[in-house]
């Protein structure tokens, strides 16, 4: 089984935005030694390595890692996409062993961001490339990519999070059908991922359940992709729950067929890992 989608920090780098004191539990360094036992324990052989912060030396952190660590099977990476230097720099890191993709934080910015026009002219380029693309977006951000996706319609992009819905409150909202559009465009994938954090420290299985099965009905088993989004799941649930949970409610859903593309063959497709 492959996890899409975990993180490593080392707090004292700096570069970490989001990262605040009063975040207790995820406020320390987080490495390959702490979450080997985790995977071990769940089945889990091989993670992808997913950026956390704004900074190209965060990218190549993770890459000094991931060279010295046999069970992470790529890096998806950072770099500056409103840049000049963009299509330089995307070249760079495409040729750096176990880069496998990248990923704006497009989260901690607003929604216009996606609509400017040297975002798009960098998207433009990522989908001529053939880049795997890492899309983390919160609801609010969804109306603009669907704008700008209709000028790239060859992205290899993926989802994270579902987009973050918030799903403390039980109806979804305007997300519901921005994903079913999103889900529209067939080069783009869904990660089942960052489930927990979404819905709240008394987070439940009945809670996140109508959620998946939103994302299961427009995406389909070959377009979606299991992560943990760990650690940043722990301050919630631990990394067995999530793992369970993923599996108990896709296989509520799905076959043990595409329950194994869910848990590694549609990853490993999506990101070029043998």
């Amino acid at each position: 089984m492959l996890d899409a989608h975990q993180h490593f920090w080392s707090i004292e780098r700096g570069d970490y935005g989001w990262m605040t004191p009063d975040l207790v539990v995820l406020y320390r360094d987080f490495g390959p030694d702490d979450l080997a036992p985790a995977m071990q324990a769940a089945g889990i052989t091989r993670t992808i390595l997913v950026q956390a912060a704004e900074t190209e030396a965060e990218t190549d952190y993770l890459l000094a890692i991931a060279e010295r660590t046999a069970f992470v099977a790529g890096v998806v990476g950072w770099t500056d996409m409103l840049s000049p230097d963009f299509p330089a720099r995307l070249a760079h890191y495409r040729a750096q062993p176990k880069w496998v993709g990248l990923r704006p934080m497009l989260q901690e910015h607003a929604p216009a961001l996606i609509l400017d026009q040297r975002f798009g002219a960098a998207l433009a380029e990522v989908a001529r490339r053939d880049v795997p693309f890492d899309i983390l977006t919160r609801p609010p951000h969804l109306t603009a990519l669907l704008q700008a996706l209709a000028a790239v319609p060859d992205l290899r992009g993926i989802l994270d999070h579902i987009s973050k819905p918030d799903m403390t409150v039980a109806e979804p909202g305007r997300w519901a059908e921005d994903v079913a559009a999103l889900a529209a465009h067939p080069r783009l994938m869904c990660k089942i991922s960052g489930l927990v954090s979404e819905a709240g420290p008394d987070w439940s299985t009945d809670r996140i359940r109508p959620f998946v099965r939103h994302v299961a009905a427009s995406f389909g088993p070959d377009r979606l992709v299991f992560g943990t989004d760990w650690p940043v799941c722990i301050s919630v649930a631990s990394h067995r729950q999530v793992v369970d949970l993923a599996r108990g409610l896709l296989g509520e859903i799905f076959d043990a067929t595409d329950l194994a593309r869910i848990f590694e063959t549609n990853a490993c497709r999506f990101y070029g890992i043998d």
